[in-house]
């Protein structure tokens, strides 16, 4: 931004310069010009009031003529010519100074009817005066450029720095980082904008005290709840029916698994999740073995599809919750078989409809969960991600939730095709050149 405002400041000062300094210099050349030629008509008009006073306009003869004053008034290494009347009425002509002259610069003046003065100089002195003044001018115009390039500096630091110093406040704040900024820049506007991010600063972190104090007693009620139940599913373990057990394990499996995702979802909005290269099939294969069931007494089939050596920078946890959302989805508003398929889409570089730029995009791992259900109506489509909204009488939170998940990672979840419904899910592939990042949000400091 400071590289921008310089460069308009100084463009707007070098063309107020040359606007003024062009006509300037021009005046400046003919001014010269002009005095020259005004000195030289002054001495002509001394010469003829001289002529006048002496001998008359029209009695003007050579012995009565005063040519020593008029050879006092010619300019040095000018030349002088005299046309006077004589008594037989033929004009005569006398020269006085240089014989001739370089380039010479003439004013003449009549003083009879048929007596006249002619007046030549050299010019290279009135051109050595323009080039002076021409000189000056132009000096002047550069130190105005000089000085008005110091005073786009200025104030290109002035205003660049304190938006930048803005900027990189409000990106502390993305972070987590609610330390509040005593620092003002004496600008009113932006002022007024840290005031602003002071007063953010200060309601997210008490809503995210908040939040998190709710988040722990919620985890805490879960747990608690969660406890009574494996309890009552142990003395079922003991039951003398086989079946019974069985049902009791699989539901104290259940429970567990519940009880870790709480655990890890309470953990990651406390503090940072690291993000590390994880196997995606291997994750998704506990959501298919505690999905498997439902589909099989549904009569339908849930299938995992990929390359187990298919890696993705992200967190194990919510990749796991987004994609039990899908195929929880799958399950109630779906049909035949359900399918989780895991594939690595490449970088390429992808050019924008009607334009000739292109940008390259990373490699990137996809989750595709879809099934052979009549799909989602264009109704819906538009809206099925935003929380609260459903289409089935359920709370509407499945899939908001799952899109947060993902998109806390760096990713995205869209619904790729809407009949049959498929749902894409897109996280960064890991690669061994990226350092782990660390997400979620700080405490506040």
């Amino acid at each position: 931004m400071r590289r921008r405002l310089l460069q308009s400041i100084l463009a707007v000062v070098i063309l107020t310069a040359l606007l003024l300094g062009v006509p300037l210099i021009y005046t400046a050349w003919i001014w010269v010009e002009d005095l020259t030629r005004t000195d030289l008509q002054i001495r002509l008009d001394r010469m003829a009031s001289e002529i006048v006073a002496k001998d008359g306009a029209n009695d003007i003869s050579e012995g009565s003529l005063l040519w020593d004053d008029l050879r006092l008034l010619t300019p040095p290494g000018g030349r002088l010519v005299v046309v006077y009347p004589t008594v037989d009425g033929d004009p005569a002509q006398v020269e006085i100074g240089e014989s001739s002259v370089q380039s010479p610069l003439m004013e003449a003046r009549t003083i009879s009817a048929s007596g006249s003065l002619i007046l030549e100089v050299p010019s290279s002195a009135m051109r050595t005066q323009q080039r002076q003044a021409i000189g000056a001018v132009g000096g002047l115009v550069l130190v105005s450029i000089a000085a008005g390039a110091v005073v786009a500096v200025a104030t290109a630091r002035r205003l660049s720095d304190p938006l930048r110093d803005v900027a990189n406040r409000a990106a502390r704040l993305a972070e987590g980082d609610f330390r509040p900024a005593p620092r003002r820049h004496g600008i009113p506007e932006l002022d007024r904008v840290s005031d602003v991010l002071d007063a953010a600063t200060h309601e997210m972190a008490g809503r995210l005290q908040r939040e998190r104090a709710l988040v722990a007693d919620v985890s805490h009620q879960l747990r608690s709840r969660l406890t009574a139940v494996r309890l009552r599913l142990d003395e079922l373990s003991e039951h003398p029916d086989p079946a019974v057990t069985a049902e009791a394990g699989e539901a104290m499996e259940q429970v567990d698994r519940l009880t870790l995702a709480i655990d890890e979802l309470v953990r990651s909005s406390r503090s940072g999740i690291t993000e590390s290269p994880i196997s995606v099939i291997k994750e998704l294969g506990a959501v298919i073995a505690e999905w498997k069931r439902p589909f099989e007494d549904s009569d339908r089939e849930l299938l995992l599809l990929g390359d187990a050596n298919v890696m993705a920078s992200t967190t194990g946890s919510r990749l796991r919750e987004a994609v039990a959302v899908l195929v929880d989805n799958a399950l109630k508003h779906g049909d035949g078989s359900c399918t989780v398929a895991v594939r690595l889409i490449q970088g390429q570089s992808h050019r924008g409809e009607g334009t000739e730029t292109s940008s390259a995009h990373e490699a990137m791992v996809c989750v595709e969960v879809f099934d052979e259900g009549a799909g989602v109506s264009n109704a819906l489509a538009p809206h099925i991600f935003d929380r609260g909204f459903s289409g089935a009488g359920s709370t509407g939170v499945g899939l908001a939730l799952a899109r947060a998940l993902i998109e806390a990672d760096g990713g995205r979840l869209e619904l790729q095709r809407r009949r049959p419904a498929l749902f894409a899910i897109f996280v960064p592939m890991a690669r061994e050149d990226v350092p782990t990042r660390v997400t979620g949000t700080r405490e506040p400091r």
